[in-house]
């Protein structure tokens, strides 16, 4: 076959701006500048829950506005950070969570608007059971432009075992029922990785649980805090919210302070761990004694070995191209730095197209750009992990500060204390292994239970299935008795588990159950913007194909679609509908491997 070009390839383009323009770090905070800041919390902290609906809607209305405002710096600066040049699946990232940020925005929006006339938000879908007896809420499409936007998906919040319709609809935004609510201040310790995650975690705190906020950006994108500043003024001039500056101390004095009542945080469980019992050797002894330094409320989502589960089937060429090109872009977004990133390819042993799924990954690989490593540490993790497995297969000619993707096939899974199934490898790496299965019943069984008792984490799991094979009886049970069992806080079929996020109406964060001691994924949730009581996860699904698919590596025009969704999602219209889709269908037609078939077939 002839070398192909590229997927989005950036060689020739410029670097989005010099490291002159960059922002400088901001100045740490002092002690005293964080006592003000919660001094000013401690004193609105009862306003703010006690805020009129319609208040707190308009607020909501002028952080959509004033985001916006600051939106096209807020891309500029992450684009520099990471060194994505322009017109590339890259900067479509960087839009995308602009439109995630918005979304949210909206949907708190439209939820207490909700309340203020019915007491609750809608649910816009029927409340089932699933095959262990809890209850599912379907919630997303809520509206006919949510099916237009995401062909065939669906999504549903599974319930913990005994909750009732009546003790959903009772629990459902009940702080906004409460008179005379006690206020709540809440540390909200801001993502390094992905920028999303800092309007979504200050969200969820103010309007989702009703607490005032400090925050406090990982150093990694302080550059952001500006930014953050001008579009959340609406919250920090009337003492609703405040931003302060700095490291681990600053972290770690505010993590103790008495006005500080609950803490949040998205990240590494070392992080975690570092601030909950201490750092080094000392919190690690304190860990081993149950003698924790911090004893406040804490919830936080600190990532995970998200495994991809490949149902076998009998797929066509077009298929294994099309599976194999999406699980890499799943791992290329944000350069491997992020929760929901593949990091472990599941497939029946004896499956007859494994080897080929393996090749396409492989293949993909080979047709996108190395990304720059811009988390720390990851130089380390990528070179100690290829010490460790020498046949891993390295792809891509790297510059410097750049990783090359790699991919590890054939892992034992009997050695189930393999680094692959225990350590989170926090950049461009994926793992492959396989289990002993004669039929799809049998191998999801096998799949279910080897990720949940020994594979690291409970964030996020992937199913891959075609419809052929789902649609046989004995399978599509044993494929609801897959989801209904997997200990994860969102499981995804056929899609990137960060669409869940987008969606907003789904949960995010950890399976439940986990305590400090051994914390893996983390405790509570965000997002949830219907405010259902206590969900134990999240269910999507969407088809196994999508032509076009606006979300993997081969939309040309990935830049524009992520620019149009965060326009689209601003103030969404069927008017900008026709536009998003035309931007969509002009680059897949091309044949992106230089084979007989495209990658995007239209039969």
């Amino acid at each position: 076959m002839p070398a192909a070009s590229k997927l989005n390839s950036a060689s020739n383009q410029p670097s989005p701006a010099g490291a002159e323009d960059f922002f400088q770090p901001q100045r740490p905070s002092s002690a005293q500048e964080m006592d003000r800041a919660l001094e000013v919390l401690y004193s609105s902290r009862n306003t703010w829950s006690n805020l009129p609906i319609p208040e707190k809607s308009d607020i909501l209305g002028h952080l959509l506005e004033d985001f916006n405002q600051v939106s096209k710096k807020w891309v500029d600066l992450s684009l520099q950070a990471k060194g994505i040049p322009r017109k590339t699946f890259g900067e479509g990232e960087e839009w995308f969570n602009i439109a995630i940020c918005n979304r949210l925005m909206r949907l708190y929006r439209s939820s207490l608007e909700e309340i203020a006339q019915h007491g609750r938000p809608h649910i816009p879908g029927p409340i089932t059971r699933n095959p262990n007896g809890q209850l599912s809420v379907q919630v997303f499409p809520q509206k006919t432009l949510d099916r237009l936007l995401l062909l065939g998906t669906s999504c549903q919040v599974i319930m913990p075992p005994g909750v009732t319709e009546a003790e959903i609809q009772e629990g459902q935004a009940a702080i906004y029922r409460e008179k005379d609510g006690q206020g709540k201040t809440t540390l909200v310790l801001g993502a390094g990785n992905t920028s999303f995650l800092i309007p979504g975690d200050i969200l969820a705190k103010l309007f989702g649980d009703g607490h005032v906020v400090i925050f406090k950006p990982n150093p990694l994108n302080e550059y952001l805090g500006p930014l953050v500043e001008h579009a959340f003024r609406s919250l920090i001039e009337p003492g609703y919210m405040q931003v302060v500056y700095g490291g681990a101390e600053q972290g770690k004095y505010l993590s103790h302070h008495a006005l500080v009542d609950e803490l949040h945080m998205t990240g590494s469980h070392h992080t975690y761990e570092a601030i909950v019992f201490g750092p080094g050797e000392e919190g690690r002894q304190n860990k081993a004694q149950r003698a924790p330094l911090l004893n406040k409320p804490f919830t936080a989502e600190l990532g995970n070995i998200t495994p991809v589960i490949v149902v076998p089937g009998e797929w066509s060429a077009a298929d294994i191209q099309t599976q194999g090109i999406k699980i890499a872009s799943w791992l290329v977004y944000n350069a491997g730095f992020a929760c929901p990133a593949p990091r472990l390819v599941i497939q029946s042993q004896h499956w007859p197209q494994r080897e080929a799924l393996n090749q396409a990954i492989r293949d993909a690989f080979e047709r996108v750009d190395t990304r720059h490593a811009f988390y720390p540490g990851a130089e380390e993790v990528h070179a100690n992990f290829v010490a460790e497995n020498p046949e891993a297969v390295q792809v891509g000619a790297c510059p410097v500060d750049h990783l090359p993707w790699t991919y590890l096939t054939g892992v034992d899974a009997n050695n189930v204390e393999n680094t692959s199934f225990k350590e989170e490898q926090f950049c461009s790496i994926l793992a492959e292994t396989a289990l002993e299965a004669d039929t799809v019943p049998q191998f999801l069984e096998k799949a279910v239970d080897f990720v949940n008792r020994h594979v690291w984490g409970t964030l996020h799991a992937i199913l891959i299935i075609d419809p052929e094979t789902a649609g046989d009886p004995q399978n599509a049970s044993a494929l609801e008795q897959a989801i209904a069992d997997l200990r994860y806080g969102t499981v995804a079929v056929n899609q990137y588990p960060a669409i869940s996020y987008y969606i907003g109406v789904t949960t995010w964060g950890g399976f439940p159950g986990q305590d400090m001691y051994d914390i893996q994924s983390g405790d509570g949730v965000v997002n949830n913007t219907l405010m259902l009581p206590n969900p134990q996860k999240s269910v999507m699904r969407a088809p196994f194909k999508l032509s076009p698919d606006p979300f993997v590596l081969s939309t040309l025009r990935a830049h524009e679609f992520g620019a149009k969704m965060a326009a689209y999602e601003a103030d969404p219209s069927p008017g900008r509908l026709p536009s998003i889709l035309w931007t969509v269908l002009r680059g897949p037609h091309e044949h992106v491997f230089e084979n007989e078939w495209s990658l995007f077939p239209y039969d």
